[in-house]
């Protein structure tokens, strides 16, 4: 064992690999070989078999919480969210000292919505390891998702005072307040990018936080250039292939209509969906300041039951062949699981808001599944939608934002999903699924809320028009808007681009959106 743990300090991970199982035959109860192989594995993402080794190394080993806390997750990347918690108890439950741990255990609780319990654990870890820069970057994200915007810009602060290189914690500050001529990180940020290099992994960091910048300072040819690099090197590496894409939208267009399955169960969840950036977290806000309404964020339980159920063998998600191959058995079964897990998940109230918004691939089959639920579609301007998206820095390995890197395949994917609204709208029951535009809500804040909570079957509460006091964690990239009352300077941003939204102009004006 001291030979395959000094193999995996040095990367050398076969050599590891090979050492543990030859400990392993000499002892097969020798806990330390199957940790260090569940680590082996969740280094190289295969999430099933890190599990698998976890649980055994903590049956032969039940008073050490790292295994624990690693156990916790690979759990939360196999989106087994109530297991991950309960390995995150049990780990606690041995009051672990040890920042990594701390710092582990947190990232779970993050993943599963729980910010309020990680946020201490983030602090603790701090605390061990003060000039460590993972608990202390998971602690900035923290505070800023409940809200605590200060600690987070202090916490983001302190990163970037231990690694000047930081350009995750760089963009998090520029997004979180307005850059200014006098207060803004443009020259650290353009050293950054050039000792970058072409680096992927750094360079479209910083160049979203230098386009975010030169917008604020009004620079919007800048701004745009600087989005144009950040996206380069994803469009070079793995260019957007619009043929799954179509194929996954003739999927959900042959999905519904369909006969709802009998026996479904009464409760009626809410899902929020759209395009991103088009207004479903401030939805997700004013619900949520109902006291009858709790959320469970962009809760991915629907497309991940969908694959399993239907036995789909792509990675892809959302998946296509999931919806083709989705039968009735599928369907009985899916309302009572998808329920089960959101109420494990979210908070303990009546109502529960799913704000996944490519669940608008789904909304036949939740219709069909869940007959009660409704389902409000987010609507925004096709411009103003189609350059949000671009200006958005989304996580490189989401295969839900494939279209994202150009602005002519964000256009085309937008028409897509226009077309299928409007199949909904057409096949679905007026009371079960809505649309709201996200500027008639801006522009009419009460008359749009009254109208969502009726249908939502909702009484009138006036918290609802405060929703930026509403204390419940956001982790999207509408954090710091959210907490703010409605502004109306995100309303025809695109017309600022001048020139260069003639791309997007061209396709949404053949679509007649534009």
């Amino acid at each position: 064992m001291a030979r395959a743990r000094t193999a995996a300090t040095h990367g050398r991970l076969r050599e590891a690999h090979a050492a543990c199982l030859e400990a392993l035959r000499l002892d097969p109860d020798c806990a330390p070989a199957c940790h260090l192989l569940g680590e082996i594995a969740w280094s190289q993402g295969a999430m099933g078999p890190a599990a698998e080794l976890f649980q055994r190394a903590h049956a032969l080993d039940p008073v050490n919480p790292r295994i624990l806390a690693q156990l916790s997750g690979a759990l939360a990347g196999l989106n087994q969210m109530p297991a991950a918690r309960q390995a995150v108890d049990r780990a606690l439950a041995l009051n672990p000292r040890e920042a990594f741990v701390l710092d582990t255990l947190g990232v779970t609780l993050t993943r599963t919505g729980d910010f309020h319990r990680a946020v201490p654990l983030f602090e603790k870890a701090t605390v061990l390891a003060p000039r460590a820069i993972s608990p202390l970057f998971n602690l900035a994200f923290g505070r800023q998702y409940i809200g605590d915007l200060e600690g987070a810009e202090r916490a983001y602060r302190r990163v970037i005072e231990l690694d000047p290189g930081h350009e995750r914690a760089y963009l998090a500050l520029v997004e979180m307040g307005r850059q200014t001529p006098k207060r803004n990180f443009i020259p650290a940020l353009e050293k950054l990018f050039a000792k970058a290099g072409g680096d992927p992994g750094h360079g479209p960091v910083i160049a979203h936080a230098l386009a975010r910048s030169q917008e604020d300072l009004g620079n919007y040819e800048s701004a745009l250039y600087w989005l144009e690099r950040a996206h380069a090197h994803r469009r070079q590496t793995r260019p957007y292939d619009p043929s799954e894409d179509l194929a996954l939208f003739d999927a959900a267009m042959a999905s519904a209509p369909g006969a709802s399955v009998a026996g479904a169960p009464e409760d009626a969840p809410i899902f929020i969906i759209g395009m991103p950036r088009s207004g479903t977290t401030l939805a997700d806000r004013i619900l949520t300041s109902h006291p009858e309404v709790g959320s469970v964020g962009e809760f991915q339980a629907i497309p991940h039951m969908l694959k399993q159920a239907a036995g789909a063998r792509t990675q892809r998600l959302p998946d296509a062949q999931a919806l083709r191959n989705l039968g009735p058995t599928d369907l009985e079964r899916l309302g009572p699981a998808y329920l089960a897990a959101a109420q494990a998940t979210g908070p303990d109230r009546p109502r529960l808001v799913d704000k996944l918004p490519f669940n608008f691939f789904y909304a036949g089959v939740i219709h069909r599944a869940l007959p009660n639920a409704r389902i409000l579609c987010m609507r925004r301007d096709a411009m103003d939608t189609c350059l949000s998206n671009f200006r958005q820095s989304f996580a490189e390995d989401s295969a839900f934002h494939d279209y994202a890197y150009d602005l002519a395949d964000i256009a085309r994917y937008h028409v897509l999903f226009d077309q299928l609204i409007s199949h909904w709208r057409d096949v679905l029951p007026a009371d079960r699924f809505m649309e709201l535009r996200y500027e008639e809500l801006v522009d009419q804040q009460e008359t749009q809320t009254r109208r969502m909570l009726d249908f939502c079957g909702l009484s009138w509460d006036p918290r609802c028009l405060m929703f930026q006091e509403n204390e419940a964690g956001v982790s999207t990239a509408s954090a710091s808007q959210v907490r703010q009352p409605l502004f109306t300077s995100s309303i025809d941003r695109w017309r600022r681009y001048g020139d260069g939204m003639a791309a997007i102009a061209a396709i949404l004006g053949a679509a007649g959106l534009a």
